[in-house]
């Protein structure tokens, strides 16, 4: 009995998932449904719908609320070893999620200097604001400010961190190769961080 029971919990999952069917009818108007249309519907769209999935799904309100209104980001790079590694450690400490962001091109460090102003590393945002450098005083005031808790409550299993899938581009480095010029590196920064 216990065993069918766990059973019916693991496929909460499947069933909470729903299928959604937009649909242009004869006189234009537009349908949303559960059922397939009639066969005269037009611009018929199939969509998924996932009930209470979110990126802060199973964390707790405090975390979630702090997500939701502050989400934090890390800017880091190959080379930036011991400072990155420190801001790193410091967010998975705190048990903050956060999205974090490796600066490998010339498309990356132009994206870094519009975002603080400069290509030093590591740079974290919370919310709107942005840290340049590493300085742990600072990253907690800015977390402590945010209403991130000061130590971790993330369940068991979930890891702070979330890498950020970055598309395949090929052009940046190989138009600063036709110029005959190497790619400039993000530089690591030493233990300073203050708001842009």
């Amino acid at each position: 009995m216990r065993m069918r029971f766990l059973a019916s919990l693991l496929l909460l999952p499947v069933l909470a998932q729903a299928q959604m069917y937009r649909w242009v009818d004869d006189s234009g108007k537009v349908h949303y449904s559960d059922q397939v249309p009639a066969s005269g519907a037009k611009n018929v769209q199939k969509q998924s719908l996932s009930v209470g999935q979110s990126s802060s799904a199973g964390l707790p309100y405090a975390l979630q609320q702090a997500v939701k209104n502050f989400p934090v980001a890390l800017y880091t790079s190959e080379a930036c070893k011991d400072t990155c590694a420190q801001a790193r450690e410091l967010l998975n400490q705190r048990g903050v999620p956060y999205s974090e962001t490796t600066v490998t091109d010339e498309v990356d460090i132009a994206q870094l200097k519009k975002l603080s102003g400069g290509s030093v590393v590591p740079v974290m945002t919370v919310g709107r604001e942005v840290y340049k450098g590493f300085e742990s005083g600072i990253y907690k005031a800015a977390l402590d400010t945010a209403g991130y808790p000061a130590s971790s409550l993330l369940p068991p299993g979930v890891q702070a961190r979330q890498p950020v899938a970055k598309p395949v581009r090929k052009a940046a480095p190989a138009a600063a190769e036709a110029e005959g010029k190497p790619a400039a590196a993000p530089q690591e920064t030493a233990d300073t961080a203050a708001p842009k």
